[in-house]
């Protein structure tokens, strides 16, 4: 493994440190559902290992092929990896993005039963500062390097707003359509009743005059 091999490496165990992970199986797919704004930087880590780390894993060159796919279910990218990498993709459309880790092995499928964690961490936005500030020694440079990440938070942030606004808004149409039509069938099922009741009324009334009991 060269050095920046291992420098991948280790940014993914520090990236990885708090994020989730779960089971997959060998040459399985299993997929996660995140919310995202328009015109989002979306960035994901992973690192797939066995599970029971004391066994000696039999599948060495098992790799993960990430797949996304947008709210009209068009895919925003389809790339394999190793078992470890970096992914990003920006969201050109607000809703439910799907994001879908196939594992890929040599195996047939019939042999293929290893048990594999797959650690992941998935962030919006820009959530870090460019190595150059850390690199440089001005300390106005540095300032400005950390201004321009608030300012992209910023921009982030508001774009999430607007998307939840959009959603509620959206969300308060729809209850607005539902009560009007509740509305509007509670009217018609008490006409129906009104007139299915002066009807009896006039049938037995008439039923009364022509048996000549009133």
């Amino acid at each position: 493994m060269g050095l920046q091999g291992t420098g991948l490496l280790l940014q993914c165990y520090l990236m990885l440190a708090a994020a989730m992970f779960f089971n997959i199986g060998e040459q399985e797919e299993k997929c996660i559902i995140e919310e995202i704004p328009e015109d989002t930087l979306v960035t994901g880590v992973f690192l797939l290992e066995p599970w029971d780390m004391k066994v000696l894993s039999q599948s060495p060159h098992t790799g993960l092929t990430v797949t996304v796919k947008d709210p009209n279910y068009e895919t925003l990218m389809s790339k394999r990896y190793g078992k470890f990498g970096k992914f990003t993709f920006t969201a050109h459309a607000s809703g439910s993005h799907v994001l879908c880790f196939k594992t890929n092995s040599t195996k047939f499928s019939v042999f293929a039963r290893e048990s594999l964690k797959l650690h992941l961490d998935v962030q919006m936005g820009e959530h870090t500062i460019g190595h150059s500030a850390d690199r440089t020694k001005d300390s106005m440079q540095s300032l400005e390097n950390t201004l321009r990440h608030l300012t992209e938070q910023m921009v982030h942030i508001t774009r999430h707003q607007g998307f939840q606004r959009e959603k509620e808004e959206a969300f308060r149409q729809i209850s607005e359509n539902t009560n009007s039509k509740v509305l509007w069938w509670a009217v018609v099922q008490t006409s129906l009743l009104l007139a299915v009741g002066f009807w009896q009324m006039k049938r037995l009334k008439d039923f009364f005059i022509a048996k000549k009991l009133v």
